[in-house]
């Protein structure tokens, strides 16, 4: 059993929760993500690694309630248990496999936005704690569902917030923030977004525009994080590829994320009465049932 010992609320529905896992967090890199089930019946969740701390033996999560499964999740307290919380699955970000002194000669922006900004920032914690200065743009479409604010002022050498309604700082999406970047003098070698699918695709078309490689993760697809259902198959150039096996990150430029994000599609309807029945109050274990 994997026990919760800290449940904080940290915006629209998003929760972070730290899970005594000590051999997942001995061996857990920044880019991976874990496999949660809370009981015996219950629903295989790919989650992304959004922190680790290898002394307390500890795994930071962060999720948002969008199905039956996961606002099931957010019912646990601290001191209560998961069933299982297997880890580390997928591949270490491609960035802290590269030499330090290589990555110090690269500007690296870094976009994130929703849920997102939760795998984005192991990658920059990381990224500090080796000498390496990288920017950070996280968008959202308002000031209050902005989640890690404060612990990415931390790690980042800027932080510039982009909202939609122009709440906070600066007023339009990430693209928009890109381009107002580069407006002011600033150039970047390499960019890494992460967030809805929507955004990295059109980060994507921006970044392929202005020749920047552009790496993306592509866990919004990922279902029983195996490569058994197929949900995260998805074509990367001229190759078919897994997010969860492969992944789950890609070039950004490579993938085709109209297919991917048809496919995403696909399990929405179920996952939407799994949710219906969870609020009406029936048992269910599953909140898309794409698996069973």
């Amino acid at each position: 059993m994997f026990k919760i010992v800290k449940k904080e609320y940290l915006a629209n529905n998003i929760w972070l929760m730290d899970i005594e896992a000590p051999r997942v967090a001995k061996h857990c890199q920044p880019g991976q993500f874990v496999i949660v089930k809370m009981d015996e019946e219950g629903e295989r969740i790919p989650l992304t690694v959004c922190d680790y701390d290898r002394e307390k033996g500890t795994v930071t999560i962060v999720f948002q309630t969008v199905g039956a499964s996961t606002m099931e999740m957010a019912e646990y307290e601290v001191g209560e248990s998961f069933e299982d919380f297997v880890g580390p699955l997928g591949c270490p970000s491609e960035l802290i496999e590269m030499p330090v002194e290589e990555l110090k000669k690269e500007k690296i922006l870094f976009v994130c936005g929703g849920v997102g900004t939760a795998p984005v920032y192991p990658q920059v914690k990381w990224m500090k704690e080796h000498g390496v200065d990288v920017d950070v743009i996280i968008g959202a479409r308002t000031k209050d569902i902005l989640i890690l604010e404060d612990e990415m002022r931390k790690v980042a050498a800027n932080l510039y917030i982009a909202t939609d309604d122009g709440s906070y700082e600066f007023k339009g999406n990430g693209c928009d923030k890109i381009k107002d970047l580069y407006a002011q003098g600033k150039s970047y070698t390499r960019v890494v977004a992460i967030g809805p699918m929507i955004m990295m695709k059109f980060v994507c078309l921006l970044t392929k525009e202005m020749n920047i490689p552009t790496i993306v993760s592509m866990n919004p697809i990922m279902v029983d994080g195996t490569g058994m259902c197929g949900a995260c198959r998805l074509k990367v150039g001229d190759e078919i590829k897994f997010a969860c096996v492969d992944g789950p990150e890609f070039d950004g430029h490579l993938v085709d994320f109209d297919q991917a994000m048809k496919r995403q599609a696909m399990y929405k309807t179920e996952e939407g009465r799994a949710k219906l029945r969870f609020e009406e109050g029936e048992t269910h274990h599953g909140g898309c049932g794409q698996c069973h």
